[in-house]
């Protein structure tokens, strides 16, 4: 082969080289992506409503149960002798918002929703997985495990008794949701029955809402917690000196804005204010601070922002305070009244940061899936979010929570076996006055066993004092066994 014959050869080979690994590239690229959306995205795909698979797996599989953390069934699939089968909830309204519901005919919500891959997923053993498919039987789903105590549930559905309004409890140092309770509530066992009625014109209960998650109402002296963090970050070297000499109200131009009964609470500085709830200090503080400082404060705290909470449906929390706002707005922002909304997930969520540091964990709800012989498939393990004030802050903030609870509104929790810290608050609704939310938002500590933090809003009840914080008391109370 002479020279110019090698040239041509050596040419050939390098272009079928470069060929031959654009495709081996473009293999790996494929195969690449497949990995990525089997493990990342595929379940999410399938869990996609308008994703018509769903249905073609439950052709094959006997949708899984829904456990508690101890084991107790909260939703599972009991099949006839003709092969029909019944979704049923064996404990009621209890669970009825944060399991929720699954039906042919009204489609699903909660954990039936969001687990729904994972339910109509089976991984049992491939040959007893071949046997029902040649035997013609479907196969038994996986198992969903969750993080939620049925002692806790039942405590905190208790607690709000027959008031409307939500709690829900969780673990500060894990996200895990221990509880979560929304009344008026309903029957998942009766839903398509009720239907009708549920989602009648006349029906303005809105049972069907998720009240922790995505009821929006005023969060009261309990977003004080806020306004004392921001008047913290602008005074970071003065906060100590502040004094303010409450005469029982304040009038700025047309504006006039009074403590709760009128009550006069003399010279406060920073933390007797947070421990007594003065309002006409607070309002003080507001008129104070730095509207877009303060601003900035609450996108940092998730305010008008997505919650990050997996898969739960949420309402974005709303503070829209700004430079232009009036001083009226500006004092009634301060004390947690104006156009501020907060769901009572967003609150425990602050309350847990506090509580931890600083430092919020991702809250969840599902711990693990098994297949239906106790063999885990998946686990969901705890994560950090982000840091929402630093340690010093929460430290300064716990500090005052902590007073509330041994020298203020929250005395009811004083002198338990654990340690409580909180915030209560009444929060006005409506145009009469007078008509108010009761809020609690807190934590509780005992060494040698996790603590917990506790949102509570027990709605047109009033005081928080008198009506939240009880109900906060009773969960503490069953969880550390006082």
């Amino acid at each position: 082969m002479d020279r110019k014959e090698k040239s041509k050869a050596n040419t050939d080979n390098r272009e079928f080289a470069v060929i031959a690994y654009c495709f081996i590239g473009l293999f790996l690229c494929i195969m690449g992506y497949f990995a990525y959306f089997e493990i990342v995205k595929s379940e999410d795909f399938i869990n996609n409503s308008y994703n018509t698979r769903q249905e073609a797996f439950a052709e094959t599989v006997v949708r899984g149960k829904i456990l508690s953390a101890d084991k107790e069934v909260l939703a599972e699939t009991q099949t006839d002798a003709e092969g029909n089968e019944t979704r049923v909830y064996p404990y009621g309204n209890l669970f009825s918002h944060i399991v929720g519901y699954f039906t042919q005919d009204h489609g699903r919500a909660g954990i039936e929703a969001w687990a729904n891959f994972n339910l109509l997923r089976s991984n049992v053993f491939f040959l007893e997985k071949a046997l029902d498919r040649l035997s013609g039987r479907k196969s038994v789903g996986d198992n969903v495990v969750t993080t939620l105590d049925c002692s806790l549930q039942r405590a905190a559905y208790e607690a709000l008794g027959s008031y409307n309004g939500a709690i829900a409890v969780m673990e500060p140092a894990t996200g895990k949701i221990l509880a979560m309770v929304s009344k008026p509530d309903f029957n998942p066992n009766t839903i398509s029955q009720d239907w009708e009625w549920i989602v009648t014109d006349e029906n303005t209960e809105s049972v069907l809402l998720n009240r922790a998650s995505q009821g929006l109402y005023p969060p009261g002296s309990t977003f004080k917690i806020v306004t004392a963090l921001e008047f913290l970050r602008e005074n970071p070297g003065s906060y100590q000196n502040y004094v303010y000499d409450c005469v029982g109200s304040m009038q700025k131009e047309d504006s006039r804005l009074s403590c709760f009964a009128g009550e006069v609470h003399g010279s406060v500085d920073l933390e007797r204010s947070f421990v007594k709830s003065c309002n006409t200090s607070f309002a003080n503080i507001g008129l104070s601070l730095d509207a877009e400082h303060f601003a900035d404060t609450c996108e940092s705290l998730l305010f008008n922002s997505a919650l990050p909470v997996e898969k739960l449906e949420t309402t974005k929390s709303s503070f829209v305070l700004n430079s232009g706002s009036a001083e009226s707005e500006v004092m009634e922002t301060a004390i947690g009244q104006g156009r501020t909304l907060v769901t009572p997930l967003h609150m425990l969520l602050i309350a847990s940061a506090v509580a931890n540091d600083g430092v919020l964990m991702k809250p969840y709800v599902v711990d693990f899936t098994q297949t239906y012989e106790g063999g885990i498939v998946k686990t969901y393990d705890p994560s950090v979010y982000g840091e929402l004030l630093s340690e010093k802050e929460a430290g300064i903030l716990q500090g005052y929570m902590k007073a509330v609870v041994e020298d203020g509104t929250g005395s009811r929790l004083k002198g338990m076996n654990y340690q409580a810290y909180g915030k209560t608050g009444s929060a006005e609704y409506g145009t009469t006055k007078g008509d108010s939310h009761a809020w609690f938002v807190g934590y509780a500590h005992r060494d040698g066993k996790e603590d917990i933090a506790v949102a509570v809003i027990v709605e047109e009840a009033g005081v928080g004092s008198t009506y939240a914080v009880p109900a906060a008391k009773q969960i503490f109370d069953l969880y550390f066994g006082e």
